[in-house]
């Protein structure tokens, strides 16, 4: 595989691991700018509606431009966001600095799956995908848990300047190894022809599967701690290392995803979705053992990212003429799962089902998932595409490449 794989992936690591870790960061940064942890959890709204803002605004503004140097900007502003969080004098403009950091986010893997693709044969395009979001999945594995610990022991602040360092690597990484002149690197239909991509039904549906499904996820996931120690009976000093498998079942799944993508990608979709659902709907019973919970936690991991790359690639399959602003547009869906799938999960628990009503939820809408992919399938067969569709700029392979099991 392409040696630039791997300076997106270097970016997407940062980007996970700025995304994730002001969750643990919350209680530090309450403190350190006296305000309630709850008004410090809007640092994590902020940025996740600037990903939902910036995704699609970016991706359609910066059509016409090369996409090397719109990667290496994006990537720019992601510093310039995260410095600005680092010496945030109060709450307020912590807030503008995270949802600055925010609006580059779904833009940078909107543009960079749209390069990785074009980078390979039409055979390993998931595996692409895949090897980029890696970087992502091992954020929660090393990146969140290293960043946490930094500022617990520097102070947040430290948390913020360490992550700008990791988006200077990114910078370098992408300055040296993407290619300077590919075919197809400016996309040729400009804002308007991407935006007229957009009214695609079959674009929708994807990334209406992208909601469901990954709202699945976080409405479990977003309560998988008061899970592990209320069910499971683990102690909060374990909590820890236990989200770190969740972080490694994501990792595998996202690989496992991306190789049977290549074979048969709505069949990988719909196996995902249907596993997701099996562990979503088993979750209250594996919580209940202080021995299956972890189990639960990897598979849960593991089921949803194995997803990641069939719907990326079915989003910008279905708006080939305007790819990255479709799969830019599928981030900021896969934002509004966050935000929505967290909130239907607080609802179980408010309406008082238990501790672990919220993985149910999320199999209701792992369900869901399930009949938008089935509507989307009903609609290509009628039009007689199901097994069409060519995602461009299919360029060239590269020749500097890392070792195929990678």
């Amino acid at each position: 595989m392409p040696l630039a794989l791997l300076a997106l992936a270097v970016g997407a690591f940062g980007i996970g691991t700025t995304e994730f870790v002001m969750m643990g960061l919350l209680p530090d940064v309450a403190d350190d700018l006296n305000i309630s942890i709850p008004s410090a959890g809007h640092l994590v709204s902020a940025y996740a509606i600037g990903v939902v803002v910036g995704a699609p605004l970016l991706a359609a503004v910066t059509a016409r431009m090369a996409r090397r140097k719109v990667l290496i900007g994006l990537m720019a502003l992601f510093v310039v966001g995260n410095t600005l969080s680092a010496f945030a004098p109060d709450n307020t403009s912590l807030l503008a600095a995270r949802f600055l950091s925010g609006l580059p986010h779904g833009a940078f893997f909107g543009v960079g799956a749209v390069v990785a693709t074009g980078m390979v044969s039409a055979e390993r395009k998931a595996r692409a995908v895949s090897l980029m979001f890696l970087g992502l999945t091992v954020a929660n594995i090393v990146g969140v848990p290293a960043a946490t610990f930094v500022g617990q022991q520097f102070g947040w602040r430290a948390t913020f300047l360490g992550v700008s360092v990791i988006g200077l690597a990114a910078i370098g990484s992408l300055a040296l190894l993407l290619p300077r002149n590919t075919e197809h690197d400016i996309a040729p239909t400009g804002l308007r022809g991407e935006l007229r991509a957009l009214k695609s039904l079959p674009v929708w549906l994807a990334l209406g599967t992208t909601v469901a499904g990954f709202g699945a996820l976080f409405s479990a996931y977003s309560y998988i701690t008061p899970m592990l120690t209320d069910s499971a009976g683990y102690a909060d000093s374990s909590v820890t290392l236990l989200l770190a498998l969740f972080g490694v079942g994501a990792t595998a799944g996202n690989l496992l995803g991306g190789r049977l993508a290549d074979r048969s990608m709505r069949g990988t979709l719909f196996g995902g979705l249907v596993s997701l659902v099996a562990v979503l709907a088993l979750f209250p019973l594996m919580m209940g053992t202080a021995w299956s919970a972890p189990l639960a936690v990897v598979l849960l991991g593991a089921a949803a990212f194995m997803t990641s790359s069939p719907l990326l690639l079915m989003v910008m399959e279905k708006a080939s003429s305007a790819p990255s602003l479709a799969s830019s547009a599928n981030q900021a869906a896969f934002n509004l799962a966050n935000a929505g799938g967290a909130w239907i999960g607080g609802l179980a628990l408010a309406a008082g089902y238990g501790v672990t009503s919220p993985a149910l939820a999320g199999a209701g809408l792992a369900v869901l998932g399930l009949g938008v992919a089935a509507v989307a399938y009903t609609v290509d067969r009628n039009r007689g595409t199901t097994n069409a569709g060519r995602i461009v700029a299919t360029h060239t392979p590269q020749h500097a490449e890392v070792p195929a099991h990678h």
